[in-house]
């Protein structure tokens, strides 16, 4: 095995039979457990000192898919299952809400929340689970999720902010990104995974409008969190389904197409449909900042 770059970090033979190490002399352990102890033992945390578990999971899994590691089954919630996001009776259709066709500004201010709480997280995922055609899985590494409601408190929609595609050849000519560079400072840019307008909102100009009040606050929240700013944003837009109006209108630029392989597919070996990239630069000067290598702690 050569040393790998993974999660920002030179992963050496050593370290990856390290942590082999670990599960055999702890057999009880966990996937959280392990993670947790990964990180406090590298030192491995963000700019505001958290611990960066969820960073150590996602190595974990990624040297799993390269055969280095054979991670522990995971574990069961307590009563012996997963929670269910929610009750089936309590799951609304399409058809018991009420059709909301207002002009945009009788429902101005939007109120726009992080999804934070169990409950906001658990409403988000099942709309985006019930809505959304690519539908939603639990998020790991670094992430942001949102709602949006309107001025009396009707749900209108909803949308998760994560990890940059590794390499993406448009966006990296946009940017001018080397490959040092874009290892260093991929970190800096974030992907909108998913947006979801509720399909009985059909409201001209709001899905917009929500991308610019996303975009105004995103690289600050980040930084609460994370301990760290954003400096572009990217989304893959399926061209077959839509023709990404709304991301031009919050003016993003159309940087491209993909080549038809999927977000993480460093093998080249799966074939996705063809979608358009639109990218959003957060401050005036993010082509420098993105093309000067920075190590990440």
């Amino acid at each position: 095995m050569q040393t790998l770059w993974m999660q920002g970090r030179a992963i050496t033979p050593e370290q990856v039979d390290w942590i082999g190490g670990l599960m055999r002399a702890h057999p009880g352990w966990g996937r959280t457990q392990l993670s947790l102890h990964i990180a406090e033992q590298w030192n491995w945390r963000n700019s505001a000192g958290r611990l960066k578990d969820m960073a150590a999971r996602t190595l974990l899994l990624k040297l799993e898919r390269r055969q280095l590691l054979a991670l522990p089954p995971r574990q069961q919630c307590r009563g012996g299952s997963r929670p269910a996001l929610a009750p089936r009776s309590d799951q609304r259709s399409l058809w018991e809400e009420p059709l909301l066709q207002e002009p945009l500004s009788q429902l101005l201010p939007l109120r726009v929340q992080q999804a934070q709480g169990l409950a906001e997280r658990r409403l988000l995922a099942r709309l985006l689970g019930q809505y959304h055609y690519l539908g939603y899985g639990r998020s790991v590494g670094e992430n942001l999720a949102y709602v949006a409601w309107d001025r009396i408190g009707r749900l209108l929609a909803g949308a998760v902010f994560g990890a940059a595609a590794w390499k993406c050849a448009a966006r990296d000519r946009y940017i001018g990104w080397e490959p040092a560079a874009r290892q260093s400072n991929l970190f800096l840019v974030a992907n909108n995974m998913r947006l979801l307008i509720l399909p009985w909102v059909r409201v001209k100009h709001l899905a917009s409008h929500f991308l610019g009040l996303l975009a105004g606050r995103l690289s600050a929240d980040w930084q609460a969190k994370y301990g760290h700013r954003i400096y572009l944003l990217e989304s893959f837009v399926d061209r077959r389904r839509f023709q990404g109006g709304c991301y031009r209108a919050a003016n993003w630029i159309c940087a491209g197409q993909t080549q038809g392989r999927s977000r993480n597919d460093r093998a080249r070996t799966l074939s996705v449909p063809c979608k358009d990239i639109y990218l959003l630069g957060l401050a005036p000067q993010f082509h420098q900042v993105l093309q000067r290598p920075q190590p990440r702690s």
